[in-house]
């Protein structure tokens, strides 16, 4: 009941005759036509508000062609980094009148082609993507089909103009790694995704350049690339520790394998920075205040969505479509240790001793 007793919801027509103009004019108001003066719209606007009349969104849409909803595509919003990319860029969209539409890949190309599919057909007007893989044909079609502005998450996809946000994934794990050359490490083992993205590429372009520039050469069989999923980097710690000799540091890419490899450690019983030198790529609350503090390479999750909103909305103004690249930045903490020499075992294999942490330290004169 609304309106003094009279059933059902509120029309463009009962806004027209309580504002008492036509109702082209209420249209006019209500589609922000600029030719409507500003006393027109404020009994329009006052007639609307006293009616509580809701606009029909799929009637606008149709008529201006804009559904004001843009569609984010990632792999897994259980992943919290993505949560507050996802959360921000939500944010800044909305400010701006917006709506977001968010859908899962769930590491799967056929289910990311499809996603694709449903969102150019429910007419976003622009996407957000963090793609499973830039190669797969299903992908690759499903951009190529979409007609509106697309921003990447830190993604690149060759020749089709689309925007981006991209990390400076280089600059960072060149330093974690040259941190842990510097002190001594040879066996360092890098965990992380499919060479289908750019991430796992920077990542292990930086590794390489790292023991370049060391003039030391790194062991293949200490790179595990694979999938950003902690099941993959639980399996792939526990093969690499049980080597002889084993790994003195690792480097694992994204929070969910950083996760997986601390639980491998756990079962393995061995501590970071007691046992093994830990660089995590990517930052996560908790991480400097672990015992030990774990070492990072972070990349401002707030920082990547509120850019990628802002890019989407310069773009569907009409703006360019452009790459933006936001930084990493290397934090060295307690899980770091220095190799201090080798000496021969009475077995004749070579074995190392290390600089235990801060607090491991601490812990071992507690003891004492």
């Amino acid at each position: 009941m609304q309106d003094g007793g009279r059933e059902g919801p509120v029309t463009i027509r009962d806004v027209a005759e309580r504002a008492g103009v036509a109702l082209s004019s209420v249209s006019r108001v209500l589609s922000d036509h600029p030719d409507v003066s500003p006393r027109m719209r404020k009994r329009v606007e006052d007639a609307a508000e006293a009616l509580g009349y809701q606009p029909d969104m799929l009637a606008q849409s149709l008529r201006s062609g804009s559904t004001r909803t843009v569609g984010f595509l990632i792999r897994d919003i259980s992943n919290p980094l993505f949560a507050v990319i996802a959360r921000r860029s939500e944010q800044e969209l909305r400010a701006a009148g917006y709506s977001m539409l968010l859908m899962n890949s769930d590491g799967d190309i056929a289910v990311e082609a499809l996603n694709l599919e449903v969102l150019r057909r429910r007419r976003v007007d622009g996407l957000i993507v963090s793609l499973e893989s830039e190669v797969a044909p299903g992908t690759r079609t499903g951009l190529e089909r979409f007609n509106g502005p697309i921003v990447l998450l830190d993604r690149e996809v060759d020749e089709l103009g689309l925007g981006a946000v991209l990390c400076d994934h280089y600059s960072g794990v060149h330093a974690a790694t040259t941190d842990l050359l510097a002190r001594g490490h040879r066996k360092i083992a890098l965990i992380t995704g499919s060479m289908d993205v750019r991430s796992t590429r920077e990542r292990l372009r930086a590794y390489r350049d790292a023991f370049a520039d060391a003039g030391a050469d790194p062991e293949d069989a200490l790179l595990s690339i694979g999938q950003f999923t902690s099941d993959f980097s639980k399996s792939e710690v526990i093969r690499l520790m049980s080597r002889r000799p084993e790994p003195t540091a690792l480097i694992t890419g994204g929070v969910l394998t950083t996760a997986g490899a601390i639980r491998a450690l756990s079962q393995l019983g061995r501590t970071p920075g007691e046992d093994v030198a830990f660089v995590a790529l990517d930052e996560w609350p908790l991480f400097d205040v672990s015992t030990p503090s774990l070492a990072s390479v972070a990349r401002d999750p707030n920082e990547i969505g509120t850019t990628a909103a802002r890019l989407m909305l310069d773009m569907l103004g009409g703006g360019e479509a452009t790459t933006i690249t936001v930084p990493t930045t290397f934090t060295p903490r307690e899980s770091l240790t220095t190799i201090r020499g080798a000496r021969r075992s009475a077995t004749g294999r070579t074995s190392t001793t290390r600089t235990a942490a801060p607090a491991a330290a601490k812990r071992a004169a507690a003891k004492r």
